[in-house]
């Protein structure tokens, strides 16, 4: 019954009058009714087997746990908007990093193969905290169940499941932007700069994120750094150290880059891509891996939660 359902759901056109209404009144019940710290705390013990302390938060984990709940401004809703962080781009550090936006809608149903152009892009809304619909060929795409899932990533506040606050209010839309890809189709490699008062502490790396998915952690002169950050299966990192990686020519533009947007905040993620010799911002991330990923070894937990001042303004 389930996979007749998910099957009606993404197919047929009607799909979304039918069914989204359902939808939405089972995600506010079953997320938005439960108050924020009962949900983290919870979400918490589930994910990385203690409890958590928010009246002394020492591991990074709870420090991003303290920070959903007490870190709360209109720049980050502005900045987790992938659609009006752009304007926050262009003015810090010009519009020269902006990948370019070839379509935006509030509506899933424009989003046809008569609105998009003819080389690949990707599909997105704007609150969404990942993913996309990449078109390579738009010849080859069922719109309607593209349709059908935009509409459904519409209609997600992803407050709700993970009570990370910035999304909370965020305009939904639709934007479509190119591709970055080369001439073999491959996706750069996504550059993970995690910024703690403004200043990079440690470069997150996925290698082959489509294939055999593989994460290095550096640090800003590029020397492989022994930790990881990931979820954990039968007592295992799911996620391997790739092989080193040759250091980027545009390393310091990147740092430079990722300092100036992250100045504002305590604790921030910025994605950028190294691509034809040019460098472009990819988003903003407040919350990584919502704070519920295993950082192994546990020392590094610590030391990393330890250079988060929560009093510091």
């Amino acid at each position: 019954m389930k996979q007749l359902l998910s099957k009606f759901y993404y197919n047929s056109p009607l799909a979304h009058v039918i069914m989204q209404p359902l939808a939405n009144g089972y995600e506010f019940v079953r997320y938005g009714l439960t108050p924020d710290t009962i949900k983290i705390k919870k979400e918490f013990k589930k994910n990385l087997g203690y409890n958590l302390n928010l009246k002394k938060p020492e591991t990074l984990n709870e420090k991003i746990q303290w920070l959903k709940l007490h870190d709360r401004t209109s720049l980050h809703t502005k900045c987790a908007d992938k659609f009006a962080v752009r304007n926050y781009i262009a003015d810090k550090v010009g519009p020269k990093y902006l990948i370019p936006l070839v379509f935006k809608t509030k509506d899933p149903k424009k989003i046809t193969a008569e609105n998009l152009p003819d080389y690949p892009v990707i599909i997105k809304t704007n609150h969404d905290s990942s993913g996309g619909i990449i078109v390579r060929d738009k010849s080859k795409i069922d719109w309607t169940k593209t349709q059908n899932i935009l509409s459904k990533n519409l209609n997600i506040n992803y407050y709700y499941r993970f009570k990370e606050w910035q999304y909370k209010d965020i305009e939904r839309r639709i934007i479509v932007e190119k591709l970055l890809t080369d001439k073999q189709g491959t996706i750069p490699f996504d550059y993970k700069f995690h910024c703690f008062h403004g200043k990079v502490v440690f470069i997150q790396v996925d290698i082959d994120r489509f294939t055999s998915h593989k994460r290095n952690m550096y640090d800003v002169n590029w020397n492989l750094l022994p930790f990881n950050w990931c979820n954990f299966i039968n007592g295992k990192p799911k996620l391997e150290n790739g092989d080193s990686l040759e250091k980027p020519e545009s390393l310091e533009e990147m740092i430079a880059v990722s300092e100036k947007l992250s100045k504002p905040f305590k604790f921030v993620r910025i994605d950028l891509y190294d691509f034809e010799d040019k460098v472009y911002f990819g988003e903003v991330t407040f919350h990584p891996c919502s704070g519920a990923k295993v950082i192994h070894p546990k020392q590094w937990d610590y030391q990393l939660g330890a250079m988060i001042d929560l009093q510091n303004e």
